[in-house]
């Protein structure tokens, strides 16, 4: 049996959703959806989930609870979270000179890179599974594949999104939403 982790970006996956208008997907279950990638000679042997902590922005109450509602079942179906930050910036107008602060997540990329090459090291998978369309992730899977040539790299990307330096880099892919099969976490 061939071992798989899967890594997911929690942004990419979040905002890939969003834009392709499927709302009901919110609360994938990212597990199941990596088991059900899955050959039948593989299997999961864990899950990471890659994001950040929605910052507290005196109104946004009923968003940060969903996200931890939903971190929270994430973690009671055995999935590993991994969280990254924000980080303030400021905006401004050209034209009237207002500002305003506006937050940029950060770390996720480097989160990610960092498990699946320290995952690589330590020959803890077979096949490493990336749910993700960011092209920052080509380099970590080139240097999985150049040093372990006998790993493989699959990217599964979320709805909406691809890129075609994880492709090129890649083993494989999986292109289409209609290949997927979206589990909903249950609570």
């Amino acid at each position: 049996m061939e071992r798989v982790i899967a890594y997911v970006d929690g942004f990419n996956l979040y905002f890939g959703l969003r834009e392709a208008k499927l709302k009901r997907y919110y609360w994938l279950d990212v597990s199941l959806l990596a088991k059900n990638l899955l050959k039948p000679q593989q299997h999961l042997v864990a899950t990471h989930y890659f994001t950040a902590r929605i910052q507290d922005t005196g109104n946004n109450g009923p968003d940060r609870k969903r996200q931890n509602d939903y971190l929270e079942a994430l973690t009671l179906v055995g999935v590993n979270c991994h969280f990254g930050h924000y980080l303030q910036k400021t905006q401004r107008c050209h034209k009237c000179g207002a500002s305003w602060p506006y937050y940029e997540e950060k770390m996720t990329d480097v989160n990610i890179a960092t498990q699946i090459l320290l995952d690589a090291c330590d020959d803890l998978f077979d096949v490493a599974l990336i749910v993700s369309g960011d092209s920052d992730l080509s380099t970590p899977i080139q240097r999985v594949r150049s040093r372990f040539p006998n790993k493989r790299v699959i990217v599964a990307f979320p709805p909406g999104r691809s890129s075609e330096q994880l492709k090129k880099h890649a083993k494989s892919v999986f292109l289409k939403i209609s290949s997927w099969v979206l589990p909903s976490v249950s609570t």
